[in-house]
């Protein structure tokens, strides 16, 4: 069993991991290289950082024992609608040597293979966006939310950027002097801390520095939520307590009350140690009492697994996740 290989790819914007793996859950190659999103950077880049990674990862392994891959990409129904991304993948995989078939899933549900075995359960991943999803027989069933920074992605990084903002023109609008948190956003976006004597230029300064980039870089003033929130400042907490809440509504959106089967938690504001995975651990569990909550973990391991489930020769999936998909950090 140890001589076939499998070969799993974690797909995102920014980056593009590989890894190839043998049955007995040796890690023979890894490979890394930049984002290979084909709606975000086009198809013919995408494929072309999927080959970097997948060439990195083969570089001592013989193509021939590589017997199933997966592909977890974000907007994989995209990729998968869309004939012309389609050719450059498969053109992606063949140039690495490989014959094997491979497939394609959603990035959700390779995020919940990384956190657990169990065929049944939910997702809730949170990062710049946010988005939940049930798991039914390892196939993403009903989702919610996801819908992006204009219409959704409520509890997100992108939403606490924002919420952190309105808060700081709150305070303005009614000539308050600005908390902390405020006055971190207020020196992140226009460089100083200082109100001016008349606050609505403060206002129109910190609205002129907003609308001149794009909207999603309002994220990148999430970390400040959680810093403030860590050191109990108000604004901050009050924020971190609204996501967690936003974020257990999206996922009771699909997750049955009373329901026990695992939820598996993702993204950066949620699989680190952060006040806001703190809170919705304690919401979800408030819901949900006695459901197991995981962290997801290494996203390419799990896709392994999910190619390697359907081999023949695996007759215990359950087992084999435990040799291929480390538990997280």
């Amino acid at each position: 069993m140890s001589d076939t290989v499998v070969v799993g790819l974690d797909v995102g914007g920014t980056s593009t991991r590989a890894t190839a793996l043998s049955l007995d859950g040796v890690r023979l190659g890894t490979g890394r290289a930049g984002g290979g999103n084909p709606t975000s950077h086009g198809a013919e880049p995408a494929a072309a950082e999927l080959l970097s990674a997948l060439r990195a990862a083969l570089t001592d392994i013989d193509p021939t024992r590589v017997r199933a891959g997966v592909i977890g990409l974000a907007g994989a129904g995209r990729l998968l609608a869309d004939p012309t991304g389609r050719a450059a993948f498969d053109r992606a995989w063949t140039d690495a040597g490989l014959r094997c078939p491979y497939t394609v899933h959603g990035d959700a549900l390779v995020a919940y293979a990384s956190g657990t075995a169990a065929p049944d359960g939910t997702v809730l991943i949170a990062g710049t966006g946010a988005i939940a999803a049930q798991v039914r027989g390892l196939r993403l069933d009903r989702t919610a939310d996801g819908h992006g920074w204009l219409l959704g992605d409520a509890g997100s990084g992108f939403w606490l950027g924002r919420e952190a903002v309105r808060r700081l023109l709150t305070d303005l609008d009614r000539a308050d002097p600005p908390g902390e948190l405020a006055r971190r956003v207020l020196t992140e976006l226009t460089g100083s801390s200082e109100v001016a004597a008349r606050p609505r230029a403060t206002v129109d300064a910190v609205v002129q520095a907003v609308t001149r980039r794009p909207p999603v870089e309002l994220a990148r003033l999430a970390p400040l939520v959680v810093s403030a929130a860590r050191e109990g400042e108000p604004t901050g907490s009050a924020l971190i307590a609204e996501a967690a809440e936003l974020l257990a509504e999206s996922v009771s959106r699909i997750r049955p009350a009373g329901a026990s089967d695992p939820v598996v938690l993702g993204g950066g504001l949620l699989t680190g140690d952060t006040p806001l995975a703190a809170a919705v651990r304690a919401e979800l569990s408030r819901r949900w009492p006695g459901a197991p909550l995981h962290g997801a973990g290494d996203g390419a391991a799990a896709a392994a697994w999910l190619a390697a489930r359907d081999l023949p020769e695996v007759s215990d999936p359950a087992v084999l996740h435990a040799r291929l998909v480390p538990p997280p950090a």
